[in-house]
Formats: structure tokens, C-alpha cells, sequence
């Protein structure tokens, strides 16, 4: 089984929809630390699982320097930004760790 792992550093603002009251109902922003794992028992034909530089245009280009809720059609929570991201990344990642602050990290782990 051949693994790798990308991290991408994004600078990115959202705000959350909530049933109670909370700062993070506001626009803010992060500079989001977002790990990403993929395996699989082959590789292509460049001998690599996928090009780091496809995850980064795949993930980064997509949400650096943006406002996440106007990407997505979902309450962009760590968590669900880590699902999102994993699906973006079908059918290698399984893993993907999304941490918005020092003691903020979220993951998402395909069953």
C-alpha cells in the first residue's frame, strides 16, 4: 500500500450558520493547516499515487485567499470542509485534517 500526505496552508474566511448565538456567525477568517491523506495499492504511471502540485490545485487554488461560503453549498464548518475536501480528492483520500487554529482541528476519516 503506497501513502502520501499533502499540507497546504490556506488563508480563507467563512462564517457559520447556527441555531445559537456565537462570534462565528460573522464573517471571519482563518489560516486554515489542512492535512490530506491518500493511499492506494497502485500507482499511475508516473509512479505516483496523484502530483502533490494536482492536491494543491485541486484544494488550495480552489479556496486560499476566498471566502469558503461562496464555494460551497454547505455550512462550512472544519468538519464538513474536511468531507468536502476528502470528496474533492475521490477515490484516494481517506483522511483529511482541518485545523483553523491552534486547538481547533477537525477530521474527516473515510470508513
Amino acid at each position: 500500500m503506497y501513502e502520501v500526505r499533502k499540507r497546504l496552508e490556506i488563508s480563507a474566511a467563512h462564517y457559520l450558520k447556527l441555531d445559537y448565538e456565537s462570534k462565528c456567525a460573522n464573517l471571519h477568517g482563518h489560516n486554515w493547516i489542512i492535512d490530506v491523506y491518500l493511499r492506494s495499492e497502485t500507482l499511475n504511471a508516473n509512479g505516483m499515487i496523484m502530483d502533490f502540485s494536482h492536491i494543491k490545485k485541486k484544494i488550495q487554488d480552489k479556496v486560499d485567499h476566498k471566502v469558503i461560503n461562496d464555494i460551497v453549498d454547505f455550512n462550512p464548518t472544519a468538519e464538513n470542509l474536511a468531507k468536502y475536501i476528502c470528496d474533492e480528492l475521490s477515490p484516494y483520500c481517506y483522511r483529511v485534517d482541518v485545523q483553523e487554529s491552534m486547538d481547533n482541528i477537525a477530521s474527516y476519516i473515510k470508513d
